[in-house]
């Protein structure tokens, strides 16, 4: 089975469509203002329009309401919530039931926690998947670090690998965690929220050599 891939902080509509040429199974809009790869509702909105059938549209948010995140589904039909901030199991459950959506959490490995401890704290709340990112001690994501790949846990709850991947780790990156999925943002573009379709297609090189080697 091939690592799945998903290219997040999309701002651009060719951006869109070199995600869908190079065979990524998801993208990702932030929505999250502080980020340089934020967009706005109406920007969003124009968009998930380009996106073809098969791929999938996760809509990233930091401490969002469940009113903030329902008034963005209005018109951007999102298929998946990432919850990458401060929000409890609990919140995340509730808000997903509010609004009708699945859902993963992100968490960034800290160096005195526990990941398992915590990644099972979000499978008992419904996630449908865990994403791990490196730690920073002030942003939230994008950062493009990574933490000690030996530490990836292998558990019975799909895995995503995030935090300073590019074409050139990912097939290592892959072979040394097995994750479910990766998820990279600055390692394919050419400035802040501005991707390069080169990247991206030897992103998706890189994680089919990955995929194959387990």
């Amino acid at each position: 089975m091939r690592t799945r891939a998903k290219i997040c902080g999309i701002t651009r509509v060719e951006d869109v469509q070199a995600v869908a040429d190079a065979g990524c199974d998801a993208i990702g809009f932030v929505f999250y203002p502080p980020s340089p790869r934020s967009v706005t509702q109406a920007q969003a909105e124009a968009l998930v329009k380009a996106v073809p059938a098969y791929i999938q549209v996760v809509g990233l948010f930091v401490n969002s309401t469940a009113y903030e995140i329902q008034d963005i589904l209005k018109t951007v039909p999102l298929d998946i919530l990432q919850f990458h901030g401060d929000e409890s199991p609990e919140q995340c459950q509730a808000i997903a039931q509010q609004v009708g959506r699945r859902w993963y959490k992100a968490i960034q490995v800290k160096p005195d926690l526990d990941v398992v401890a915590e990644i099972q704290r979000y499978q008992a709340a419904g996630a449908s998947a865990v994403l791990l990112d490196a730690w920073h001690p002030d942003l939230k994501g994008g950062t493009g670090h990574s933490f000690d790949w030996s530490t990836f846990p292998q558990l019975d709850i799909p895995l995503i690998l995030a935090g300073g991947l590019n074409p050139d780790n990912i097939e290592e990156a892959i072979h040394t965690t097995q994750a479910y999925a990766v998820d990279v943002s600055g390692g394919v573009e050419s400035a802040k929220g501005i991707k390069d379709q080169q990247l991206i297609e030897r992103f998706m090189q890189g994680v089919h050599r990955g995929s194959a080697k387990y």
